[in-house]
């Protein structure tokens, strides 16, 4: 499939589609890839628009230069503090609850997303992270609840989602100190899956295992996300409901039938896209 570059109105973004894989990097690397005010618009316009491209699969997000993410814009938290100034508390409310919402598009997307993380992920880049499926980092990378060190509690979705990927004590240090999390230390925590020597490595590792997702069969990947998210935030009788209902309704033995046949004749199994999903105005 030949790539389709980035949309116009894409300026935190590049994106590009090949072989059922979207690759998303953050494309500010002289501001360290900072969320601006247009990041919180663009992400989850971008994750829409690539779900309603029933051929894609998976999605990777990196990002360039030294670091992946230094966190929120400076300009940002002006903005934030004169909307707050002016409309009170409950200005300040929406707009921490739009922000969140921008973010939990990654773990409501019905597609695989993975993470391939290099230097600092700080801040708001941590809550970024941990609402993908995934992560990979290099050897030089490390995760900073940086947002103690300004004054303030995290409040766009890291402690929530991190709390599910890392042992308490370890989130209550980062959060009270704001210390480093080291990549050594987050591959033995579980936090990543993997740890690379460099930038080119983990793109090229994440690539590369979203490639190996891509040759699944799409609907049985995207049950598996559903029934995954579903059972960590509900009880076991609760997730077993929920997976049984997703088979009686979505089962294809087509790809069933499928995935044997091309494992008997040892060849790539040929899987049906999945339907387009309609965007907020349904077309």
């Amino acid at each position: 499939m030949a790539p389709t570059p980035n949309t116009p109105q894409d300026t935190c973004f590049t994106h590009a589609v090949t072989d059922h894989v979207a690759h998303i990097q953050l494309s500010r690397p002289e501001r360290r890839n900072a969320m601006t005010t247009a990041f919180w618009d663009e992400l989850p316009a971008l994750i829409e628009q690539i779900e309603s491209d029933g051929s894609v699969r998976v999605i990777v997000l990196s990002s360039t230069g030294p670091h992946f993410c230094a966190g929120i814009d400076l300009a940002v938290f002006q903005q934030i503090q004169s909307d707050s100034e002016q409309g009170g508390a409950f200005a300040l409310y929406e707009k921490i609850r739009l922000m969140q919402k921008s973010l939990s598009a990654l773990e409501q997307c019905r597609l695989p997303v993975l993470a391939a993380i290099q230097g600092g992920a700080i801040g708001g880049a941590v809550d970024l992270v941990t609402a993908c499926d995934l992560r990979y980092c290099t050897t030089d990378a490390f995760f900073s609840i940086e947002e103690i060190n300004v004054g303030m509690t995290a409040d766009v979705g890291t402690f929530p989602r991190i709390l599910k990927l890392l042992p308490e004590a370890v989130v209550r240090e980062l959060a009270y100190t704001g210390t480093r999390l080291g990549a050594e230390r987050a591959e033995r925590l579980g936090f990543v899956n993997a740890v690379l020597p460099d930038h080119d490595a983990v793109v090229a590792h994440t690539l590369d295992v979203a490639a190996e997702i891509a040759r699944k069969a799409p609907l049985a990947i995207v049950g598996s996300k559903k029934a995954i998210t579903w059972g960590r935030d509900h009880s076991t009788e609760d997730g077993l409901q929920q997976i049984a209902l997703w088979n009686a309704g979505s089962l294809s033995w087509r790809d069933i039938q499928e995935a044997i046949s091309a494992r008997t004749d040892k060849r790539p199994a040929e899987f049906s896209d999945l339907p387009g999903k309609q965007n907020r105005l349904g077309v």
